[in-house]
């Protein structure tokens, strides 16, 4: 498995939140608390645009190729040309906007925040769609799969089907870090801040039971002590193959369906905070940066590593018994 840093000119100057690859190229989306949202050409090893803000970006989405968004520390929530790099403001939070997502079904940007709000906005003419502020806590992380907006806030989930916006309420007893959809069979899985990964199917049946397990106990002088997990990633062309991100700087594969640990890569210099695959599911991104979480975090400069995974290394052992059937 061949491993590259990505080589700003320019480094990031600050924590990173979240990067994603685009929809259908090798392009890397990096938002970071140094106020700039980054595009980054990884087939080039290029730095394709650069937006410079006032305030620390906390999350960031693709809509398509061309177009992206930003959710930022004053509560707004922006969006970007990427060939010209023009920002435009598509709304305001009341508190901090920590969660951005495109919706293509609906055509709607969709943001949370601190105001325990979720906001709806078109996205052709960023004009409101209205909110739901029903929330009981401030909103950590938020996910989309089709018209099932997954929402974790606290220590409960919230599904809502954008259709209807028919809500259903999972509580998993523990805060909850992130979200992340299941998309075959359809369901989510959260990471926790106590190491915890619970995986739940939306249309449970005997052969897709829902289960969790602690992924990240890690040993500290003798002891056993508990990982916050930041990020979770599934490879989008293996079933049930998917990546935690820990708060001690570990990324580990697993098998879903099997209920197994494949691997476990080498320790990065700080915590991951963000992953996420190429939309072929080839390449796997890892941002490792200090996070603000925990007091005595050693601030090394943040990096992001690619990893060219090869189908070898990603084919779950599951998955090749089920090919072979």
């Amino acid at each position: 498995m061949n491993t590259v840093s990505l080589n700003l000119a320019d480094p990031i100057r600050d924590a990173i939140s979240r990067i994603r690859f685009a929809p259908h190229s090798n392009n890397l989306l990096i938002s970071s608390w140094d106020s700039s949202l980054r595009l980054y050409d990884v087939d080039s090893s290029k730095l394709r645009m650069e937006a410079p803000g006032k305030d620390a970006l906390l999350d960031c989405c693709f809509e398509n190729e061309r177009v992206c968004f930003s959710a930022a520390s004053d509560g707004s929530v922006n969006r970007y040309d990427l060939d010209s790099g023009i920002k435009v403001s598509v709304g305001i939070h009341d508190d901090l906007a920590t969660c951005v997502e495109y919706s293509p079904e609906t055509c709607q940007i969709i943001t949370a925040g601190w105001d325990r709000k979720i906001n709806f906005w078109d996205a052709r003419s960023t004009e409101s769609h209205g909110c739901l502020n029903s929330l009981v806590s401030e909103v950590e992380s938020m996910s989309l799969s089709g018209f099932n907006l997954m929402v974790a806030a606290g220590s409960s989930v919230n599904i809502y089907d954008l259709r209807s916006f028919k809500k259903s309420v999972h509580t998993k007893g523990v805060k909850v870090k992130c979200i992340r959809p299941i998309f075959n069979p359809e369901g989510f899985v959260v990471g926790s801040i106590d190491g915890r990964v619970l995986l739940e199917y939306i249309c449970r049946s005997s052969s897709n039971e829902g289960y969790a397990f602690r992924c990240h106990p890690k040993v500290k002088d003798g002891k056993h002590h508990l990982v916050t997990v930041n990020d979770i990633a599934f490879n989008p062309s293996v079933i049930g193959s998917f990546v935690t991100g820990d708060n001690d700087g570990y990324a580990t594969l697993w098998d879903a369906r099997g209920r197994k640990r494949i691997f476990e890569m080498s320790r990065y210099p700080n915590s991951v905070v963000s992953i996420s695959y190429s939309h072929d599911g080839l390449l796997l991104a890892v941002a490792s940066s200090y996070s603000y979480q925990e007091a005595n975090e050693i601030e090394e400069p943040p990096q992001i590593f690619i990893h060219e995974m090869g189908n070898c290394d990603l084919t779950s052992p599951s998955s090749v018994a089920s090919n072979k059937k």
